[in-house]
């Protein structure tokens, strides 16, 4: 069941739920988000950033994805997560990802529009769906460039005029969230959020989502947003399963033993996401 995102985005739209996106770094990973997902009946989007997709390559991630939403029983859809250019958002397409996002918030608004479009002209030609992204998501993505400072909020006449021009099919939104770790307690500019959806009617997406307060994110899907980015949160939560484990049981070699209790974590916190987004019992 790897389908696009399509289908999936424009249902949370229409009956006011998220789909969650969790960023997967390797088979544990993979395994650990499709078992929350089969457990909760719910569709999910497993996605890589560049810096992932270096570590491996874009068909090493493609291959343990398809094989395992082949025996999926719930839609499971493949994205390329902050796309950094034309070239790799098409190597992603070719490698057989459903679902792609080209990241040019660091560029110019007309530089922008001008790569977004590219890349969705070629996402429409091959029936697959293209995320962009306007505004400034705070932090830092992977070995993306920092997001720097100024007016971290997508302005919405900008947006209508930016999903207008280019024919992205969803779009991630500056309204206060950050990649990374927070320090401090996260605000999401409600308001901003509002303004955007009253003028844009594609699917709106919320980044840097871990550690935002589970309240925060329900309002947010309230007022649009219909797919929710957690990468950090999924990285930690392994790590701390991992690493206890070994503190309990220094002498274990067998890697898989370890894992398990990482990606026990991961199930679980990816499986309460699912509830708190709506998206449980979906599929």
């Amino acid at each position: 069941m790897l389908v696009t995102t399509k289908e999936m985005l424009l249902d949370a739209q229409k009956n006011h739920y998220a789909v969650g996106a969790f960023n997967v770094e390797d088979l544990e990973f993979v395994m650990a988000v499709l078992a929350a997902a089969e457990e909760r009946r719910s569709p999910v989007i497993m996605q890589t950033t560049p810096s992932t997709v270096k570590y491996a390559n874009l068909d090493y991630f493609y291959g343990m994805v398809h094989a395992a939403a082949k025996n999926a029983s719930v839609p499971v859809a493949l994205h390329l997560d902050h796309g950094d250019g034309f070239e790799r958002c098409m190597q992603a397409m070719h490698a057989g990802y459903t679902s792609v996002m080209i990241d040019g918030s660091h560029e110019s608004f007309e530089d922008n529009i001008k790569i977004t479009e590219s890349v969705a002209r070629v996402g429409a030609a091959m029936g697959i769906p293209v995320e962009a992204e306007l505004g400034r998501v705070g932090g830092k993505e992977d070995d993306g460039p920092d997001a720097g400072h100024g007016n971290p909020f997508t302005d919405p006449a900008e947006a209508e005029e930016f999903v207008r021009r280019t024919g992205c099919t969803s779009l991630a939104v500056g309204v206060g969230t950050a990649h990374g770790v927070y320090h401090g307690t996260p605000h999401i500019e409600q308001e901003v959020l509002k303004a955007i959806r009253e003028r844009v009617d594609v699917p709106l997406v919320l980044h840097g989502t871990s550690g935002v307060p589970d309240d925060q994110v329900k309002e947010a899907i309230a007022n649009g947003v219909c797919k929710v980015n957690y990468a950090t949160e999924l990285r930690q939560e392994y790590m701390k399963g991992f690493m206890a484990y070994m503190a309990a049981n220094p002498e274990v070699f067998d890697p898989k033993k370890p894992a398990k209790a990482g990606m026990a974590n991961i199930t679980s916190i990816v499986a309460s996401h699912m509830d708190n987004l709506g998206s449980t019992g979906r599929a």
